[in-house]
C-alpha cells in the first residue's frame, strides 16, 4: 500500500471511525484510540474558539456536548481549522433543548459568527467623502456604493446583543463567577458587523438603515435607495435626508469600499 493510501486510510480511521486493522498496533488498541480522542477534543476547542461568547453562555460541559453532536453531524471538510463550525447556528435551531435551552443561544452564535467573519475578511480601499464630492448631481440617481467586504448583517430573533457584551467582557479565569443576564426577549431585527482598522464592530441596526443596506448589498442605485425610504417613512420628502444622513455613517464607519474596487 502507498504511503497516499496509508494516510488516507489513518484520516479515515481518525476522523470518521472506518476500520484500519494493524495501522496502529491494532484497531482496537490504544494508540488510535488516543489519536480520534485527539481530534475530536481539537476541534471542540476550534469551536470553542469561534464561539467564545456561545461557549461562556452554555458553559463547559453544555458547550461540549453541543460540540460532540455538532462534530457527528457536521464532521469537519475544510482545509482551515479556523471554518470549522460554519453551520453551528443552524444546526442549534434545529436541534433540541436538551442541547440549545433557549432560542436566544442560536442569535449568540449567529453574533459570535459574524465578528470572527468580520475579521477575517478581505481588505479593500474605502470610499472617502471627496470621492463623493466630485461626482456631478446628475451622476447621483445612478450611484451604486459598495458595501465592504468586512461587512456583515445578520437577522436576530432576539434581543442579545447586551447579554453578548457582558459575557465577552468577563473572564473566566479571574474565579469571577458567570454574571446573571436577563432572558432575552424576542425582539426581530438585524445585527450589523464590520472591521474598522484592526478591531471589530457591531450594532443594531433600526429597519430603515436595515432595508438600505439590503438595497445597497444587492446593487440598488442611489435613487432606488430615496425610493426605499420614501416606502419605509411613508414621507417623500423625508427619504433623500435620512439616505444621506445614513450614507454619512458609513463613510465614518468604514461600511463602504472605493467605487473604483
Amino acid at each position: 500500500m502507498s504511503v497516499t493510501a496509508l494516510q488516507r486510510q489513518l484520516a479515515a480511521a481518525i476522523r470518521d471511525g472506518a476500520e484500519a486493522p494493524g495501522l496502529l498496533a491494532g484497531d482496537a488498541g490504544p494508540g488510535l484510540q488516543v489519536y480520534r480522542h485527539a481530534y475530536r477534543a481539537r476541534l471542540a476547542e476550534a469551536l470553542a474558539d469561534n464561539y467564545t461568547v456561545l461557549a461562556r453562555a452554555l458553559g463547559d460541559e453544555a458547550f461540549h456536548a453541543l460540540a460532540r453532536a455538532y462534530l457527528a453531524a457536521h464532521p469537519s471538510r475544510h482545509p482551515s481549522i479556523r471554518w470549522f463550525g460554519a453551520a453551528l447556528a443552524d444546526f442549534m435551531a434545529a436541534a433540541g433543548d436538551e442541547l440549545v435551552p433557549h432560542p436566544g443561544l442560536v442569535d449568540l452564535a449567529r453574533m459570535d459568527w459574524a465578528l470572527r467573519a468580520a475579521f477575517d475578511a478581505a481588505e479593500a480601499p474605502l470610499l472617502q467623502p471627496a470621492t463623493l464630492a466630485a461626482l456631478s448631481p446628475d451622476d447621483w440617481a445612478g450611484l451604486v456604493l459598495q458595501l465592504h467586504p468586512s461587512v456583515q448583517r445578520v437577522p436576530l430573533a432576539h434581543a442579545i446583543e447586551a447579554a453578548w457584551r457582558v459575557l465577552r467582557e468577563w473572564q473566566p479565569d479571574s474565579g469571577d463567577e458567570q454574571p446573571e443576564l436577563p432572558e432575552p426577549q424576542a425582539q426581530p431585527h438585524t445585527l450589523l458587523a464590520w472591521r474598522q482598522g484592526l478591531e471589530t464592530r457591531w450594532r443594531s441596526l433600526e429597519p430603515l438603515e436595515a432595508a438600505l443596506l439590503d438595497a445597497v448589498a444587492v446593487g440598488a442605485p442611489f435613487a432606488s435607495l430615496c425610493e426605499r425610504a420614501a416606502a419605509e417613512l411613508g414621507d417623500p420628502e423625508a427619504a433623500a435626508p435620512a439616505v444621506i444622513a445614513a450614507l454619512q455613517r458609513w463613510l465614518s464607519e468604514g461600511l463602504l469600499q472605493s467605487l473604483a474596487s
